[in-house]
């Protein structure tokens, strides 16, 4: 097997493919691979970054553009988040800062877009990282499962666990990592109690919004998502306790 590693930037993060490919004239090129979801997500991040006044995001919160005339993806992505703010009791608001930000959602969603589109290029054993987003699919040969690091929420070069995953997609949200995105809706200001939430499933979509409402939550956060169906949750307190819902995986420390 031969490993190749590439790192580029988009979406004011680092986004890294760590890839493992058979050793033969026939295996898939990874390096075209990579270049085709970069430009993904750099059409992702042209579309809806809040930072760009020429975005439709930015548009659309103005006031200069109806959203019947938006791209499909941005009416796509915003009923998508409208049945997130109804499943999660408004802990997921695109409003939270008192503007249109859908990112809690968007970031993850476009990483397995961009996940997907890396697997139909035949890609069948990669990690595809981008801040506290992660995809990954098969495993990191020879090894049968990639191993995930959880980042210390209180330092930002050491891991506060590890874990083996495969097909699986991994969001943590935390205030190092996303700083005002992240409010309790119900007192509008950032959340109390809590460092981070880490949330395992199928989506990383899901997954993103499901560990942003999570964290929003504060206290009350580690309750909601037990009631998750098909997530799992790791969260770690201000106190430095760890808590997990009863599927997560097991961790080392």
């Amino acid at each position: 097997m031969r490993r190749e590693v590439m790192v580029d930037e988009v979406m004011g993060t680092v986004v890294s493919l760590d890839a493992r490919t058979p050793s033969a004239p026939s295996a898939p090129a990874v390096d075209g691979a990579f270049a085709r979801a970069m430009a993904w997500l750099r059409e992702a991040d042209a579309r809806f970054s809040t930072y760009r006044d020429d975005s439709e995001i930015r548009r659309l919160d103005r006031g200069e553009l109806r959203l019947e005339e938006t791209h499909p993806d941005v009416r796509t992505v915003l009923a998508r988040c409208e049945r997130l703010r109804a499943e999660t009791g408004g802990a997921f608001d695109v409003r939270a800062t008192g503007r249109l930000d859908p990112s809690a959602l968007v970031k993850g969603w476009a990483v397995q877009r961009g996940a997907d589109l890396l697997a139909a290029e035949g890609l069948t054993d990669f990690m595809l990282a981008a801040g506290g987003d992660v995809v990954v699919r098969g495993g990191a040969r020879p090894a049968a499962t990639w191993r995930v690091g959880v980042q210390h929420p209180r330092d930002r070069g050491a891991v506060a666990a590890t874990f083996p995953a495969t097909d699986r997609a991994i969001a943590t949200s935390g205030l190092y990592e996303r700083g005002a995105h992240l409010i309790d809706p119900r007192t509008g200001a950032a959340p109390v109690g809590v460092l981070s939430v880490t949330v395992v499933g199928e989506d990383l979509g899901l997954a993103d919004a499901y560990s942003t409402a999570a964290f929003a939550l504060g206290p009350d956060g580690p309750a909601w998502t037990l009631t998750l169906d098909g997530y799992e949750a790791l969260t770690i307190l201000s106190d430095d306790r760890v808590l997990r819902t009863p599927g997560f995986p097991a961790f080392d420390r």
